[in-house]
């Protein structure tokens, strides 16, 4: 058995062990709870019966005992939640490593047939998304669907992000850890726009220094003076206060009212994106500088999220009526909350979205590096520096089981800029044009790639292999692939990075020879550009651009073979041009013609 698999085995034991120990305490706490109330409510009847000191001393020491109660059952509950999540993180990673769905989104919302997300099948169910996500934060998923949409192209870049990979893909426990704590305060309220748009509000009251003093006067002239009516029941010097405090806040209600709705019911928001700071400030970093930065930035960051969640809370006790009336009354509880949160913004209002942005890493980093682990066989590639080039061997699909897949050894670039790829139907073309794209995403994001070696050119990647037509716009198939092709066409032409082109089977909707024709001629302006193309096709007219266009076009093909009456592929690429037809034999055997 997998040792990786060994691994998730085992934790998912201890978890359910340590589970079903700690039930029985949790009851025993509970019980002890309730009897303690039970016999604090007897001291109390007794105290006030008997007004006797030890019953006085019996009812503190039982409120105290209470207290601590309490405190150690939510203790033992926030340890029963970690292990409960850390037992789903490893029963879901058994369950990918058996070809099971993950648990985690899977990128669906991101998902479009317009770009090559829809080809190489990015987004949705089954997905690479799906394969990679580990992400618990609203801005760790758009962060990692950004980095599968638009990867690194820079050497340096790329190179970093492997290394911080690399280096995190073996703190297992620390990985875990991440992603159950980010499940422990899902973000359920929302993301952070609305704090986002709080730090660009100007200030209300900070600053202003009246109301510093008043905040602060007000608030020692009311503890004095509820101490004096406490001993002496006079409260007449209360009043005046209490109409200067609601007058100040009614003067603000209006911004304190507005600030509330967009910081109100974020402490769990902000509870998750610090907890993941906090653990990040543990991380060993190795030799990785962008694991340096971000555990610099997340060292910095995360007392001070703490700090808002805790501000966060606090404000939102102002819809505690009790709460509200007593302390503003007596304390301009609102005016405090809003000048502690002020402090807050003029402090921290510049780092915040570098801050936010660090989870998001953290958590694509996260993702990435348990794919890493997930995957030992998988290998890191090399970065090259110059051409464009894609070289590979035993590369395969990363989302076809291990004992599935058919790996293929490929060089491209170096002897041309278009490979035309023929093969009869179900031969495997689209499979290993989808099989490159997918392995040059993993290896420009820093991850290993599904191959034995992989070196490659970074590049922008541009495809037409899954078109769809549409009602709504009125657009038919063919003319949606010819706007897939145009948009490419517009692309080289704007942009001067690499490409890499995938080309599936063009110019379906019309007569061979008008498709023979036009693939010829679209071959030839994409040779004009800075490209690497493959171009998987039926048309076997067009191999002849082989000699045409010697030392630009060549030949490569997928075979089938018939035999015993039984159609049979080896998947394997092969230098050539495809020999065998197999469509009218399929026909014949499923008895169409």
């Amino acid at each position: 058995m997998e040792p990786t698999i060994v691994y998730y085995e085992e934790k998912v034991q201890s978890y359910k062990e340590a589970l079903q120990k700690i039930k029985p305490v949790t009851t025993l706490i509970a019980a002890l709870r309730l009897a303690c109330f039970v016999v604090f409510g007897w001291a109390i009847y007794k105290y006030i019966v008997t007004n006797s000191t030890g019953w006085m001393a019996a009812t503190l020491l039982l409120a105290a005992a209470f207290a601590i109660l309490v405190r150690i059952a939510w203790r033992l509950n926030d340890r029963k939640a970690l292990l409960e999540k850390l037992l789903f993180i490893n029963t879901n990673e058994l369950n990918v490593l058996r070809h099971l769905p993950n648990k985690f989104e899977n990128g669906a919302a991101f998902s479009s047939n317009d770009n090559n997300s829809g080809d190489l099948d990015i987004f949705g169910s089954g997905s690479l998304y799906h394969l990679l996500n580990r992400t618990t934060t609203w801005h760790g998923k758009q962060q990692l669907a950004a980095m599968l949409q638009e990867p690194p192209l820079v050497k340096n870049g790329i190179e970093q992000q492997q290394q911080a990979v690399q280096a995190l893909s073996t703190q297992k426990e620390l990985r875990q850890l991440l992603t159950a704590h980010g499940l422990l305060n899902e973000e359920k309220e929302g993301n952070l726009h609305d704090i986002a748009s709080w730090l660009q509000r100007p200030a209300i009251i900070h600053g202003k220094g009246q109301i510093n003093a008043l905040r602060f006067i007000t608030s020692i002239y009311s503890a004095v003076l509820l101490i004096y009516w406490l001993i002496s029941g006079n409260y007449y010097l209360l009043i005046p206060v209490v109409f200067l405090n609601w007058i100040i806040i009614g003067t603000y209600a209006k911004h304190i009212q507005q600030q509330h709705i967009l910081l109100g019911k974020k402490q769990t928001i902000l509870d998750q994106y610090a907890a993941i700071l906090s653990l990040f400030c543990k991380v060993e970093t190795g030799n990785s500088a962008l694991l340096q930065k971000e555990k610099t930035s997340a060292t910095e960051a995360h007392q001070a999220v703490k700090k808002l969640s805790r501000l966060s809370a606090m404000f939102d006790q102002r819809l505690n009526l009790i709460v509200n009336i007593f302390l503003n009354s007596f304390f301009m509880y609102d005016i405090q909350c809003l000048w502690a949160l002020e402090s807050w913004k003029k402090k921290h209002k510049a780092h915040f979205n570098d801050w936010i942005h660090c989870v998001g890493m953290i958590e694509c980093l996260n993702s990435l590096a348990t794919f890493a682990s997930n995957f030992p066989g998988n290998q890191y590639p090399t970065v090259n520096s110059g051409g464009i080039s894609i070289s590979a061997t035993h590369m395969a699909h990363p989302l076809i089981p291990a004992e599935e897949r058919v790996a293929n050894d490929c060089t491209f670039g170096i002897n041309e800029k278009l490979v035309l790829v023929t093969g009869s139907n179900m031969s495997g073309k689209t499979t290993f044009l989808r099989t490159l794209g997918v392995n040059l995403i993993l290896a420009q994001c820093g991850a290993p790639v599904c191959a034995a070696s992989f070196a490659f050119t970074p590049m922008v990647i541009r495809s037409s292999i899954r078109v769809s037509d549409s009602l709504q716009e009125h657009t038919s198939y063919f003319m949606a692939e010819l706007k897939r092709l145009q948009q490419i066409i517009h692309y080289l032409q704007q942009n001067s990075v690499p490409v890499l082109i995938l080309i599936d089977e063009i110019l379906r909707g019309t007569n061979s020879e008008d498709k023979t024709h036009g693939s010829e001629q679209f071959i030839k302006k994409l040779l004009q550009y800075r490209c690497l193309t493959l171009f998987a096709t039926h048309d076997l007219a067009l191999s002849r651009l082989e000699d045409e266009l010697a030392g630009k076009v060549n030949n490569y093909c997928f075979e089938s073979t018939i035999r015993n009456n039984e159609l049979l592929f080896d998947y394997k690429l092969q230098r050539g041009v495809a020999k065998n037809k197999n469509a009218s034999f399929l026909m014949e055997k499923m008895e169409i013609i």
